[in-house]
Formats: C-alpha cells, structure tokens, sequence
C-alpha cells in the first residue's frame, strides 16, 4: 500500500514538474541581463522598462483589455440567461447549443466565424468582429457554471417563495440572483480570462487594424525570443492566474455545482 502511495506522490510531482518547471523559466529569463536567451547572464528590471517604453505593445494590451471586458460582459448575459433557460426546461437542444463552442475544435470555430463575418454579414473583419467571435465560445463556460450552481440548490426554496405569494420577478431578483452571484462573477473572470489569452480565434477574425496582445506576442517571437517577450510573458500569466484563483476563491461551490 506505502509502495503505491509513493509511486503515486511521484508520478504527481513528474507530472506538475512538467507542466510548470516551462513557466517558471519563462519568468526566471525575464530578468536576465542579455538579449539572448541562451544562458543566465545576470538579474535585471531593464526589459520590464522596455516593455512599459513600448507604444505598440501597450496599445495591443489596452486592446485586448477592450476585447476581454466587452466579450465577458457580453457572455456573462447571455450565459447566465443560457444557464437558468437550460436548467428550467429541460431541453437537450438549448444544451448542445450553448455547450458546443465550448466542446468545438478552437481552429474550426475561427475559421467558420471567419466565414460567417465575410460571407453572410460582409462585415469587415476589426475589433467588434473579435468581441463577437470571443463572446460566442464564452457564452458555453458561464452557462456550464451557472448551471451547475442551480443544479445544486434545493428547489424548495423556490416553491416556498411562490407559496408565499412572490412574482417570478421577485423570485429571480430577491432569492435566485443572490445564489447564482458568485457562479456569475466566477464565470465573468473565466470568460475574461479566456478572450484575453486567447490567439487561435483571434488570429481568424481579427483583419488588418490594430495590434491585439496574444498576435503581437507572436510577432515578437518570430524574430527572437528576448527577454522582452518573457516580461510579457510573465505579466500576462500573473493575470491570469490572479483571475483563475480570483473565480475559484470567490466561490468554490459555484464550479461544483453545492450550494453553501
């Protein structure tokens, strides 16, 4: 029994080391004191005030910050309508509906809404198109956590209030909106944190206009990988983390579906 316990502790510690020992390099070599990467050479801050001296990954990062708040703003809406529609009736249909963007191939989702843009809306491809496209396969996420927050309530509560007299309006404002809150601010830092990172949807839909993060981030590291696209590196995965625990601290039960 100890002899699989300790298999079990190792593989664990292969497995994390593996996922994480990339990451920390990246932030390690985002100070060092070379423009190459090859090899530590010293500790320094100058590539953190390189990457705040430069204009154009600013800007890509104000866009991105604009794209993310406008597209979870978005999804967290409709997600949040889409989950209590599907806990409500029942229907499978509403589920593969909302669910499907979240299950679709990332490529095939851009290369369609790409289509979709060009071809049925003549639409020309910017920063509306990308808000769109982020919103459609973040919609799926929030309605996955709000619904499981429902599922985990006691229905009870619901026929008590109805019993006593309250409007659905009152029902859904003074007893359901309270409970499913922090399943809604999870799935809000969830869906920000996905359009912000995300490149493959964006790559599709973005056209010829203004930088956006994760392409620029790209750009950068098909010249070199210097420090500089470390720094960013490292400040964007500080982001997201904080927003993940953020989402998972706020409320655990709401990504489990148990009410407190």
């Amino acid at each position: 029994m100890r002899s699989h316990r300790t298999a079990l502790w190792i593989a664990s510690i292969l497995v994390y080391a593996f996922l994480y020992i990339p990451l920390i390099i990246v932030v390690v070599f985002s100070f060092n004191d070379s423009k190459l990467n090859a090899e530590w050479v010293g500790f320094t801050f100058d590539w953190y005030k390189a990457l705040f001296n430069n204009h154009e990954m600013l800007l890509a990062a104000r866009n991105s910050l604009i794209i993310a708040l406008s597209a979870s703003s978005l999804a967290t809406l409709l997600g949040t309508m889409a989950g209590l529609a599907i806990h409500r009736y029942k229907l499978k249909v509403l589920s593969i509906l909302a669910f499907t963007p979240v299950a679709m191939p990332e490529i095939l989702l851009g290369v369609s809404l790409l289509l979709f843009f060009l071809q049925v809306l003549n639409m020309t491809l910017g920063m509306l198109s990308i808000i769109i496209a982020h919103t459609t396969f973040c919609i799926g996420f929030v309605a996955i956590i709000v619904r499981a927050r429902l599922q985990g309530m006691d229905e009870s509560i619901f026929e008590a209030a109805r019993d006593l007299g309250a409007t659905p309006w009152q029902t859904f404002h003074q007893i359901t909106l309270p409970l499913i809150r922090p399943a809604i601010v999870a799935g809000a830092l969830m869906s920000f944190t996905l359009s912000i990172d995300d490149f493959v949807i964006t790559f599709f839909t973005k056209g010829v206009g203004e930088p956006i993060l994760p392409i620029q981030i790209y750009t950068m590291i098909k010249v070199a990988v210097t420090p500089e696209v470390n720094a960013i590196s490292t400040l964007l995965m500080l982001l997201t983390l904080t927003l993940i625990l953020i989402a998972t601290r706020f409320d655990a039960h709401a990504l489990h579906g148990k009410s407190k």
